[in-house]
Parts: C-alpha cells; structure tokens; sequence
C-alpha cells in the first residue's frame, strides 16, 4: 500500500503554510520552488484543499495561500481525505452491499480494523506538529552546513 504522490504533497504544501501561520500567506511559486514540487502539479492540488476548506486563497500582489484553520487544528487524516477521498482499505467495510459475501467473509473485519488504525493515526498527527519539527530539521541542517 502506498500514499500518493499527491497526498505527499499536499502534506508538504499544507506544512509550509503552517510554519507561516498568522505572519503571511505565500505564494504557491514560493512554495513550490522550497519544497521543489511543481507549480503545475500543485495548483491542481491546492483544488480540494480549498474546496474541503482547508486553505484560503487570495489574489493580487498582497494574495497567496493560508491556512483556513489554526495548524493545530488540521490532521494529516483532514489532507489526506481532502486529496484522496475516505481512508477506507476496502469499499465493502463502508458498503457491505458491494459484496455479496460480506456477512461471511473472514477478512472483513481485518480490513476495517487495519482502516480504522489507520485514520486513527492519521488523525493523531496535526501539521502544527510538522511545521515544528521542521523547523527544528531546517536549524540543524543549517548548523551542520556552517559547521562545515
């Protein structure tokens, strides 16, 4: 199992507009040359963040991108719904109807309990959290490379 490229993304977008929370908004060519990401690739992304209400946006020269929400208040489970849809392992945990053999199916109840591990996890993770850790990432690397 693999998480997406753009939820991979969508991640490290949402992360940098949480280390800017409540100073400013950035520009999404700003955001895409620091987490070199394609300014293409991610104004299709920023789409359903906005649409979930995740993001604000403004146009013109003071416009940009911000967040919607306090960081604190923003999972990874939120980024992640908004870009790929519900984290459910297999459609017939939500919609037993789409199986005819759900009511005897051994795994079933393996594949809701790993779903909700999931989500559970997903959810215990707010970008908050990841904007501090890397600006604590961005201090070392900046200490290691004058050290050198």
């Amino acid at each position: 199992m693999k998480l997406s490229t753009k939820s991979r993304y969508g991640v490290r977008f949402m992360t940098a507009l949480a280390c800017e929370y409540g100073e400013k908004s950035l520009f999404l060519k700003d955001i895409a040359a620091s987490e070199e990401i394609s300014g293409k690739y991610l104004s299709l992304i920023v789409i359903p963040l906005r649409a979930a209400g995740l993001i604000n946006s403004l146009r013109g020269a003071n416009g940009g991108y911000s967040l919607a929400r306090a960081p604190r208040e923003i999972t990874l489970c939120d980024i992640v719904e908004a870009l790929e849809g519900e984290t459910c392992l297999v459609r017939c945990v939500k919609q037993p109807s789409t199986c005819d053999r759900a009511a005897i199916c051994p795994t079933r109840d393996t594949w809701s309990v790993l779903g909700n591990k999931i989500r559970e996890t997903l959810n215990s993770v707010t970008i908050d959290e990841l904007a501090k850790i890397k600006k604590e990432k961005n201090k070392k690397s900046a200490t290691a490379l004058t050290i050198m």
